[in-house]
Parts: structure tokens; sequence; C-alpha cells
């Protein structure tokens, strides 16, 4: 079921990321920043907070560095994270992983991401089913692996996926269930229903689910519940987090992926061709976050929730049509209530109706589908409460 990838870096994958001119074509979150630094505009573009994490946290890290802890750690992780790795899985929900054999710590989810789907994908005959709108890097891995994409999509305004769909959408071809739950760009949480039939797909047509989990502490209502504690799941998952969304630490880059050892064998076969390790001084300090009261994390969901309230509430003050998220820094809005119809327009001239980013839904979308998603735009709200505040007075502005 898993082989490691032979060949990984291919031109045609690469040329899939570069514009019409060859050049590196810049994101959407890229773009959108460049305009708020230009502009002054608040940036609820790009999901990073602009705040500072926990003070243990931070002063472990100075510490490391002070002790010495600023060389290569081992390529599987330092002992300290993958034990406080293991602990947490345990500890939150029931699940045992040998810190010896089934944890990687990697360049940030997106490292982890980036090393799993090259290691399991062997090229155009294999499909990988993700639920649209997606977090942008998936695409990008899954053409570098020179394997196929199969969107099921995640409709206004629950972002739920039908059953039916996704059921069609998974077939003998496919190698690999991509899973976000919680979901970035909509702030969705997949209900038990849908979690139960990715597992009852993946295990009929022996795929492997691929599950990013980061706003694992970003969930409103009930805890999080990973897809990996599903009857029958456990065996043929990869869990992928890291603590950046968690401990307000976006630039460490320190995630981690937890799987069976004959799938950590095959992810850590490529993993160590792309960064080898990294974050030494950083490993201890996320793994004394991990290892934080329940309290802390408790408050994390609450103030995000509250936070996300607040925006809420000012986009429909605003005139938007809301999207009410369940999980994650993101909330979604329909610019079509304000007469818009092109959410990247819209996006790109925000900052001079009302000194705000944000970025279009359509970023997040195959172009396919790019229709279905013209109107939506996606907002962070993982900001201080005066900035949001600041914030919806001013994107009041548009309809004055």
């Amino acid at each position: 079921m898993t082989h490691v990838h032979g060949s990984w870096l291919r031109a045609a994958g690469a040329a899939r990321l570069l514009g019409a001119d060859g050049a590196v074509a810049p994101t959407i979150f890229a773009e959108m920043s460049a305009l708020a630094d230009v502009t002054g505009a608040i940036n609820l573009g790009q999901g990073f907070p602009d705040d500072d994490g926990p003070a243990e946290v931070l002063e472990t890290a100075r510490e490391a560095i002070a002790s010495g802890q600023n060389q290569y750690p081992p390529g599987r992780g330092a002992p300290v994270l993958r034990d406080a790795i293991a602990e947490h899985q345990q500890r939150f929900y029931g699940l045992a992983w040998d810190p010896e054999t089934d944890i990687i710590a990697t360049a940030g989810a997106t490292e982890a991401i980036a090393a799993t789907l090259l290691a399991l994908l062997d090229g155009p005959d294999d499909e990988v089913v993700v639920f649209e709108p997606f977090y942008d890097a998936y695409a990008a891995v899954i053409g570098l692996a020179g394997a196929r994409i199969v969107p099921v999509r995640l409709r206004w305004p629950d972002f739920q996926p039908d059953l039916d769909e996704l059921s069609a959408a998974v077939t003998d071809r496919t190698r690999v269930i991509l899973v976000n739950d919680p979901h970035n760009p909509t702030g969705t949480v997949f209900s038990p229903d849908v979690r139960a039939r990715i597992v009852e797909l993946a295990e009929r047509h022996d795929a492997v689910i691929v599950t990013d989990e980061v706003y694992e502490h970003l969930v409103f209502g009930d805890p999080h519940v990973p897809i990996a504690t599903v009857p029958g799941a456990a065996d043929r998952t990869v869990s992928i987090s890291s603590g950046g969304k968690t401990f307000r630490t976006t630039g460490w880059k320190i995630g981690w992926v937890t799987a069976p050892e004959r799938l950590t064998t095959a992810i850590l076969a490529v993993k160590q061709y792309l960064t080898y390790a990294n974050g030494s001084p950083f490993q201890p300090a996320i793994a004394r976050g991990l290892r934080m009261r329940d309290e802390f994390f408790a408050g994390l969901a609450t103030d995000m929730r509250q936070k996300s309230a607040v925006l809420g509430a000012g986009l429909t003050a605003a005139g938007f049509d809301v999207s009410s998220p369940a999980a994650t820094y993101f909330t979604v809005a329909d610019t079509s209530a304000l007469g818009f119809d092109d959410a990247a327009e819209f996006c790109r001239a925000l900052p001079g109706l009302a000194g705000v980013v944000a970025v279009p839904l359509t970023a997040f979308v195959t172009a396919e589908h790019h229709d279905e998603y013209r109107p939506f735009v996606r907002f962070a709200a993982c900001k201080k409460r005066e900035v949001l505040e600041q914030a919806a007075d001013r994107l009041a502005a548009i309809t004055r």
C-alpha cells in the first residue's frame, strides 16, 4: 500500500507553479499581504496571529538557545518533542503512538503534507480525493507528485460534503483521501457521518487517509475528534498537526506526523531529503506547550470563538451574508449581498474601500469550480480584539 516516490522533483510538476511568463507565481496570500503593507490596511487575509504565544513556551526556546541546542536535532525530531506528542495524543484522544517509530517532527505541517504525499503517490495513475476549497499547498504537492486531484465540493453555507458525491469520488484509483478537519478556509468541522464515510471508503478501496489537523485546539463547540479515532481508521491514517496555530508561533515551523511505522518509514525516506531536521531550540519549546494544563487549551478555543464572533458581527453589520465557523481562524462571507460578483476583484479593491485586506475563496479551488465560489471571501479573526473591532468599523464604511 505504501511506497516511496522515486523521483519526486518533476519538471512538469514545478511548471504548474509558475506564471505564464515562466516566473514564480506569488500566492494570493503574498499578494494580499503585500497590498496590506503598501496601503496600511488591516490584514485579515493571511492567517497569522498578531500577538506572541505563552510566556513559558517562549522562555523554553530562549533557554534552549542559551544552553547550546542550536545544531541539528535527530532527523525524526528531538526525543523530548516526540515524547510530548505521544503524551498529547494519548491525553486528548486516547491514541497510543510509539515515539521511537510512529512520530516524525517536521518543518511545519506543510512539510509534513509534502513528505507524506510525495511518499505515497506514484504518478498519473494515482488519485487524491480532497475537499474543496482546500489549502493551496495540497494541489501544488499533488502536482509535483504527478498525481491527479479529485475534488469533493463543500458548499455554502455549512460547507459539509455531500456523502453521495464523496462516495462517487473515491475509487480503486484513490491512493489518498486528504482531509482537513477543522477546515481551512471555511471554518467547518466535519460531522460524525462524514468521518465515518471517509473511513468506510478508505477501507473499501484500500486508500490511506491523510488528515491535516493544525486547528485541532481551535474548535468552538465539542472537542476535536481526530479521524484516527474512528474504528478501523488508525491503521491507515497519517495524522498531521503543528504548534504554530496552537501556540501562536507560526514562524517557528514545528509540525509533526503520527502514523503506524510502515507509513512513517516511507514518509521519513522523503522527509530526510527535504529539510532533514529543523528548529532545534524550538522543538523543546513546543514540547513544553503540548504539556500545558487543560485550562490553556480550553481558553485558547474560547478566545478564538469570541474573536470570531466579533468579526462575524462586524461583517453582518456591514451587509455581508456570513457563514458562522465552527472552528479555526476563518470566517467566510458572501460579497454578492453587497452587489459584488467577483471576490478576487473585491479583495483587490477592499483596501481602498475600507482599509482591510481579505482573500478570495477562489484561491482555494480548482479552475473548473471557480465560478461556484466566485462571490466568497475569507477573513481571518486571529488578531487582537481591538484590531477586529477597528476592522469591523472600517468594513461598515462600504455601505455608508
